[in-house]
């Protein structure tokens, strides 16, 4: 507990109460419906397509819908988790809310810490509920649901979701305006895109780095992490990397592959988090 916390009231109340508002204004907000619509349309229109009896590549069953599922999250969910995290954090220090909320008997670590876990639940609850909702179908249809594989990516999408609403909170805390913090947003989802093993993997390569560098850079990545980790769940020869994968393998093994996928991206946003939190509790406070 800091030290205002010790001052202003007890940790857990602040935080249950900080925890309930930032769900109830969300479900008030079209933002969090629109948010949730788009995943769960999403997956009704895989099953609606087909793509639970599809063939393709030897899956079947859920297995495709579950694979196409997961690289289609990747590309929508961290830019729409930082744009709202940082927007709401940043639109509210423009507002002075934080003033009004921090004068109140609310301890800062516990008010940061109900927002951060409020905002995690907000963006994961969707994702996995959509997930969910396609196993059910699956089992009620009489398809086959691959549990395991359904397991691990849930595991590694709520990892990829807390890295990315981590560095959302880091960037809300340095910056001032809304405008300035989407911008440092985009750009941080830009060069997580860049490095998917496209442009700046491709300019490495052209300067002669080693491979082992690459992809210890590219495995930086939350999103190539994600990625490599969703491939390996239905693809465990990673053939779809080509030579790369004999690099993995060589760095990791498998298992300990899908441990850095797990470990890296917690780790990075519970991090950023609270470097996020000891800036924002050194700033301009009541």
């Amino acid at each position: 507990m800091s030290a205002v916390d010790a001052r202003t009231g007890d940790f857990w109340p602040g935080f249950r109460a900080t925890f309930r508002l930032e769900i109830a204004e969300a479900l008030r907000a079209r933002w969090f419906l629109a948010y949730a619509a788009v995943f769960i349309l999403l997956v009704g229109v895989l099953l609606v397509f087909g793509l639970t009896e599809a063939r393709v590549l030897g899956f079947t069953g859920l297995s495709r819908t579950l694979l196409t599922y997961v690289q289609l999250v990747m590309a929508i969910l961290p830019i729409f988790v930082l744009i709202t995290t940082v927007r709401s954090l940043a639109g509210d220090r423009e507002a002075g809310v934080f003033e009004y909320v921090l004068g109140l008997p609310v301890g800062v670590g516990a008010w940061y810490a109900g927002r951060f876990f409020g905002r995690y639940v907000l963006a994961a609850a969707p994702v996995v509920g959509a997930l969910l909702l396609a196993a059910v179908y699956g089992a009620v249809r009489g398809v086959a649901v691959p549990w395991t594989e359904l397991g691990f990516d849930i595991g590694l999408l709520l990892v990829m979701i807390l890295a990315f609403v981590g560095l959302g909170f880091l960037i809300a805390a340095t910056t001032r305006t809304v405008d300035t913090a989407q911008t440092v947003a985009f750009l941080v989802w830009l060069v997580c895109v860049l490095a998917l093993d496209l442009v700046l993997l491709g300019a490495l390569i052209r300067g002669r780095m080693a491979i082992e560098g690459i992809v210890a850079i590219a495995l930086i990545n939350p999103l190539q992490v994600f990625r490599t980790g969703s491939m390996l769940l239905f693809d465990p020869q990673l053939v779809l990397l080509g030579p790369t994968a004999y690099t993995i393998f060589d760095l990791f093994g498998r298992m300990g592959f899908m441990i850095w996928a797990f470990a890296w991206p917690a780790t990075l946003g519970l991090v950023s988090a609270l470097v996020g939190f000891l800036i924002f509790r050194r700033g301009d406070l009541p």
